[in-house]
Order: structure tokens, then C-alpha cells, then sequence
């Protein structure tokens, strides 16, 4: 195979929603670039994308698969992603290593939710984007009904390029108004007869051509001008203003397919080709430094290596982008994360399941390789002279959790290695061993990416494994001031043990002033400030510690044991066992002895002195409330406000983003457990969401009551 240079190379991301057609578009653009000689199909199994036993099972795509065809002197690197917003984070990764993304549609339904989410994180990565209608063979397809639905969700700025004459079963022929040109295809489709545009239609295309031309020189100055003295431009300055164009995101292009019948396949390869900007054409990305690498062939290697698949018989299939330089068959490089050195003993150009072994790879291609010792997702291998590492690629936050643990408690150590290898397979997958909550937690993007997980271990591990929901992680505080002191006395057979501790507890915020006075039970007890030390707590909160012993009745080397007992208490709360945070304790008397009083006695005098003030301080339960932003259409509105606060949401907000309304509200962790299957439910899957930790607010009385009985009853038992 040619080596194709940086000048010769695009990259391209395929996206686009549920059962719009990308696996059978992956197909037709193989079978045009002469890469597979026939088309396989979904129902057979034997497609080049979905190739993993868990999707023939599903009929999902779960993986992004990385493909190539050779067209007209260029190489074009594709990357065919899932639609399912479980498997979104496939589609990010895809977009941060291409340069331009096709949008595919299914034509009988339009933009759907995939389309609003895909679009959303083009626009944050700055990618060109090219709409695609598909399935204009189907009968409920309404190509003018798309148009609109497009242009009504984002703006001036859609620009078709082809339109079809009859969409359904009929469907044979379009317009383009690029090309000026009719074309139609055959039952087979493949190539088309290319004719003339006939007279009844003329005038519509002649329409959408000058708007095309008018969109292409608003993007070059000297195409501008061009165009306002001659109101037209040739075919190669149009494609070089709609280059420039996608570029700066100043247009989106639509073009029209029937995937499944190889229907206008050829021609979107041939604009792929000449018009969607090369790899040295869009902004070079930086490295964790903020250098910035351009893909330049001749500077020093750097791989970054963003999916690894596991495949039978062969084990870790490596995939990579040339960030810069070029990399051999028999290279060492070194790994810059983990400092091991690596040999590069085979390349390849990727096909699916398939792969073509290539000598040599530069700068701004996609490859693979398999044998490495010790590189995982995320890695980069670096050659002589630079220290590249890059970070570009950030995941959405996860939005389903469930605790997970094998059937058969002794395969716990295999379960974690077998989940910390498919964590390489997919990032958005975050395993957690959670001290607090005593789980092993599995976070996903919802129930279907967790339900994957959970079958691949079981099927392809041959481990059985059970979910249940996780604990949430609740936080004890206290909302007023209590005062309590305990003496710790042991006495038996040679030294004894000995520590009393008196103390205040009140609840902290930040600057908050220091004490001076405090009454309880009718007595005064002034303050004399002697130090205070802030803890920051790593669950989140602070306690702090304040030193107001006057005349020496504590020794102030008793007092790290005194913190010590504190901090033993404050990580199990009286009320649930939960963490406590934001308190503020004032240790301000006591008493030691001169022979008994040790580090131990004070330990447990100052824990369980501020255990006891703790019960007296109006001791509260707070839980995690998360920003909820939800993305739905205005159809639904209604029933998902209803479905919210019945989870006791506050509303902060409603607007209005690209056709679909969003829908901003603060809600408890604990009535997120199985949000996502409820959204899908009630909107038929056309709804989405993004959730984040906002804060720790107090949960209601009624709930606190039930949690407290709860825990009870399980200390009961136990």
C-alpha cells in the first residue's frame, strides 16, 4: 500500500443516532473503495463494523470501528461511531482525533437527540460537520420535512448540496447543485448515469446553486469579490470556499445517500476527497505543556494511542493517531506516561476486523499495532528528541452507577482485573472501590452500557457477576453548638490509663468568626484562643480544631492524640455511620495524670467526649444534590417536568437549544439511580441528559427519619 503523506490524508468521524444507517454506509464506502468485495449486512452478521460477538447479540453498535479507503490520490481515515448515547464515549474520542464529522439521518425522522448530542460536542471541539440523509428509499422519508427540521435547529448556516427527485420506495435520482448534474441509479446502484439537469427542475436548482456559491465566497475575500462581479464562481473555487467554510464551521453542507443500495455512496466519497480540509488544514492540537504539535512529518515521532479492542486469539489491538514525525515497522519508542520503552514490531491501516500491513505511517494518519508490553489508552510513544504527552481528550461525567461484585466471592480479584482491562476498551466506564460505602462501584452513561458490561463479563469471561443499587454517600453535620466531656480511667495491675477531655462542637462555615463566649446550662465559659488548625477533609467539608486550654490542664503534646480520636469519630456519623464534615471543636479544659496519662488515654477521651456533643448538637443528614441539565423535545416537556419533581428536583430553568427544549434542575443523587431507563421510557429514547456534582444540602425531615430507622435496624442485626 502507498504511503500517504500529512497533504494526502483525512480524517473523518462517522456519527449520528440509532438506526441511521452508519453501519450500512461503513459497507458501501468499503465496497466503493474497493477495501471489501461485497457488501455485508447487519442481519447476516457479517459486517466489518459490529463485529463483536456483544453487538451481533444487541444488534448495537457498543464500539467505534476504525476503517480506511483509498479515493483519488487520498487516503481517508473513518471512523464509524455508536449512536447510542450509552456508548457516547466512542463518538469523543472518534472527534478528538479526525478533523470533520458526517452527521448521518435517519430521512424519516430528521435530527433526533444522537444528532443534538453528536452536534453539541462538534461545536465544543470546533469540527466541521456534514449532514447526511439517509434511507431516502423509505416511504415514510420526507427529505423537504428534514430540510427544514435542520435549518429550524441550526440556522442559515445549512447548506444543501444535492436534493432527491422522489423520496420512498421509488427513490432513484438527485440533484446536485454543486455539480449541476442529475444523477441516477440502477436497482444495484453503484455508479450512476450522470445527465443533464432537465428543464422542470432547473429553476430550483439553479436557485439552490447560487445560494451554494453565495455560502462558499462569503468564507475567502477574493472569492467574495468575485462573486459580487460575476455572481458566480468555478467548480474548483466553490470547493475551495466551502473548504474554507467547513473549516470555520461558517457552513454545513447537506448530501443525500440510500446506503443500503450503494445509492449517491460514490459521489460523497468523491467530495470527501476533494473538498473535506486535510489533516495540515485544521488547528494542530497541544500537548500537556500547551506546546503546540503540528502533524509535521519531519519533526520527532509521537503516537498517542486512543482505543485499545481486545480481540480473540490475538489479545490487545492498539490503535494510534501520528501526532507527528513518522513511525517504521521495528521503531523503539518510549513511553512518556509510564517511562518503559516499546519496539513497534507490526503496522497496520485498519479495516474493522480486517487489517493491511503498511511499512511506514506519518504524520496525521491512524493506524494500529498489537504486541506492546505496556501501553494503555491514552499513552503516547515518543521518538528521540521530544517528550510529547497529551491529555485532549475529556469524557461527560457519568450518569448510572451499580455496585457490582462476582456470584462467587472468591473471584473478586478476578472480576477488578477483568474490569480494569475493559476500562481500556471504553473510558467512560469508571470503576471505583469505594471505602466509604463499602462497593465496588461500576459508572457508566446508563443502564444499556452497564447491561453491556455485565454480558461481556459473563459471556466472554465466563464470570458471573451481580448488580445491585450502590449506597449513597450521605454526610452527618450538626446545626448547633453542645458541649460534653468524657474521662477515659483504666486501672489495672502496673500503669494505668487516664485522659479527661472537655470540649465545644458547633457547626462551621467558611469565615466564620473565632469564639469568645459560649453559655450552656446557665454557666458561661469564655475562650483564650491558643492555635487552630483547618483540616480539609477528603470527603469534602472541613473540620476545625482549636486549641483553647488555659493554665496547662492538657499537655500540648496529648493534643495530635486528641485530633486522632476526633478523627476516627467524624469518619462514622451517630446517625447513619456516614462521614461528618463542617464542624468546628474547641478543646478548652481536661485533666491528665502524671503517671497514668498517655497519647492512647486522650485518643479515646477526645473521641468519645465528641461523639457525645455531637449527639447533642441537632445533628443533621446531608445528601449529594447534582445538577441535572435534560435535553427533550418540547412534546414532552410536560411528562419529564412531572417525572422530576416527583424525584423531588427543584426546577432552577427552561430554554430552548437547538429544537429541543433543556430543561436545568437540582435533584438528590438518590432519585438518579435509574433515571436514564425512565427518561428513555418516557420519551421513547428522544431525550437526554448530563448530570454533576453540585453540593451537600440537608435532606428532608421525613427522610432523615427513615435513613436513621434504617441504619438502626441493620446495626440491630448486625
Amino acid at each position: 500500500m502507498k504511503v500517504y503523506q500529512t497533504n494526502e490524508i483525512k480524517n473523518i468521524a462517522l456519527l449520528g443516532n440509532d438506526g441511521s444507517g452508519k453501519t450500512t454506509l461503513t459497507e458501501a464506502l468499503l465496497f466503493e473503495g474497493g477495501i471489501i468485495k461485497r457488501r455485508g449486512r447487519i442481519t447476516a452478521k457479517n459486517t466489518v463494523s459490529d463485529y463483536f460477538p456483544v453487538e451481533q447479540e444487541y444488534g448495537y453498535s457498543v464500539f467505534s470501528t476504525v476503517f480506511h479507503v483509498e479515493w483519488n490520490g487520498k487516503k481517508l481515515n473513518i471512523i464509524d461511531c455508536p449512536g447510542s448515547d450509552d456508548f457516547v464515549g466512542a463518538a469523543i474520542t472518534a472527534l478528538n482525533v479526525t478533523d470533520t464529522a458526517i452527521l448521518l439521518l435517519n430521512g424519516q425522522y430528521g435530527p433526533e437527540v444522537g444528532t443534538q448530542n453528536h452536534f453539541r460536542y462538534t461545536e465544543k471541539l470546533g469540527k466541521p460537520v456534514i449532514f447526511l440523509v439517509n434511507q431516502l428509499d423509505h416511504e415514510k422519508c420526507d427529505y423537504d420535512m428534514v430540510l427544514e427540521q435542520l435549518r429550524s435547529a441550526y440556522g442559515s448556516k445549512v447548506v444543501p448540496v444535492q436534493y432527491p427527485l422522489a423520496t420512498g420506495p421509488n427513490f432513484n435520482s438527485l440533484i446536485d447543485v454543486l455539480l449541476m448534474k442529475k444523477y441516477t441509479w440502477g436497482p444495484e446502484g453503484g455508479a450512476p448515469t450522470i445527465e443533464d439537469i432537465p428543464a422542470e427542475e432547473l429553476d430550483k436548482a439553479t436557485t439552490l446553486n447560487k445560494a451554494l456559491i453565495e455560502a462558499a465566497a462569503e468564507h475567502d475575500e477574493t472569492l467574495m469579490e468575485k462573486f459580487f462581479e460575476q455572481e458566480s464562481l468555478t467548480e474548483d473555487e466553490m470547493r475551495e470556499g466551502i473548504r474554507k467554510g467547513l473549516a470555520s464551521r461558517g457552513m454545513f453542507p447537506v448530501f443525500c445517500v440510500c446506503a443500503g443500495k450503494d445509492m449517491g455512496v460514490r459521489r460523497l466519497m468523491e467530495f470527501l476527497g476533494n473538498v473535506v480540509p486535510f489533516v495540515d488544514e485544521m488547528p494542530p492540537v497541544h500537548n500537556t505543556n500547551d506546546t503546540v504539535v503540528k502533524p509535521d512529518a519531519n519533526a520527532p515521532t509521537s503516537l498517542y494511542f486512543f482505543k485499545t479492542a481486545v480481540e480473540p486469539h490475538i489479545g490487545d489491538v492498539q490503535y494510534f493517531k501520528v501526532m507527528s514525525g513518522k513511525v517504521h515497522e521495528g521503531d523503539d519508542l518510549t513511553n512518556a506516561d509510564r517511562g518503559s520503552k516499546e519496539r513497534i514490531a507490526q503496522l497496520y491501516v485498519c479495516a474493522g476486523a480486517n487489517r493491511i500491513k503498511v511499512e511506514e505511517l506519518v504524520a496525521g494518519d491512524i493506524g494500529c499495532t498489537v504486541k506492546l508490553k505496556d501501553v494503555h489508552t491514552g499513552n503516547t510513544l515518543n521518538g528521540k528528541g521530544t517528550d510529547n504527552q497529551f491529555n485532549f481528550i475529556q469524557y461527560p461525567n457519568s450518569k448510572y452507577s451499580r455496585a457490582i461484585k462476582p456470584v462467587n466471592e472468591a473471584d473478586v480479584e478476578k472480576m477488578m482485573s477483568i474490569l480494569n482491562r475493559m476500562r481500556e476498551e471504553d473510558p467512560t466506564w469508571v470503576v471505583e472501590q469505594s471505602k466509604e460505602l463499602r462497593q465496588t462501584i461500576v459508572h457508566g452513561q446508563g443502564e444499556f452500557h452497564l447491561r453491556t458490561l455485565k454480558w461481556r463479563m459473563e459471556n466472554n469471561e465466563k464470570l458471573q457477576v451481580k448488580f445491585e443499587e450502590p449506597r449513597i454517600p450521605y454526610r452527618e453535620t450538626i446545626t448547633k453548638a453542645a458541649r460534653a466531656d468524657y474521662r477515659h480511667k483504666k486501672q489495672s495491675g502496673g500503669a494505668g490509663q487516664f485522659g479527661e477531655v472537655h470540649l465545644i462542637v458547633e457547626p462551621y462555615y467558611e469565615g466564620m468568626p473565632m469564639p469568645d463566649i459560649y453559655r450552656f446550662g446557665g454557666q458561661e465559659f469564655k475562650m483564650n484562643v491558643k492555635g487552630t488548625e483547618e483540616i480539609p477533609l477528603e470527603w469534602g467539608g472541613k473540620l476545625v480544631f482549636i486549641n483553647s486550654i488555659v493554665g496547662g490542664s492538657i499537655d500540648a503534646r496529648f493534643l495530635p492524640a486528641i485530633l486522632k480520636g476526633i478523627m476516627s469519630r467524624m469518619e462514622q456519623g451517630p446517625l447513619t455511620g456516614s462521614y461528618a464534615r463542617d464542624v468546628r471543636v474547641i478543646v478548652y479544659d481536661g485533666k491528665m495524670h502524671p503517671v497514668d496519662s498517655n497519647e492512647i488515654s486522650f485518643m479515646l477521651a477526645g473521641r468519645n467526649a465528641f461523639s457525645e456533643a455531637f449527639k447533642n448538637a441537632g445533628p443533621k443528614i446531608l445528601e449529594p444534590i447534582y445538577d441535572v441539565e435534560v435535553f427533550v423535545p418540547s412534546d414532552k416537556m410536560g411528562d419529564v417536568m412531572g417525572d422530576l419533581q416527583g424525584r423531588r428536583a427543584m426546577i432552577m430553568g427552561m430554554s430552548s437549544e437547538s429544537g429541543y427544549e433543556k430543561l436545568s434542575a437540582k435533584v438528590p443523587l438518590k432519585e438518579m439511580s435509574s433515571y436514564s431507563t425512565a427518561l428513555s421510557s418516557l420519551t421513547g429514547g428522544r431525550a437526554s441528559f448530563v448530570m454533576k456534582f453540585a453540593s451537600y444540602e440537608l435532606v428532608p425531615a421525613d427522610v432523615q427519619d427513615k435513613l436513621v430507622k434504617e441504619f438502626e435496624a441493620k446495626q440491630a442485626e448486625d
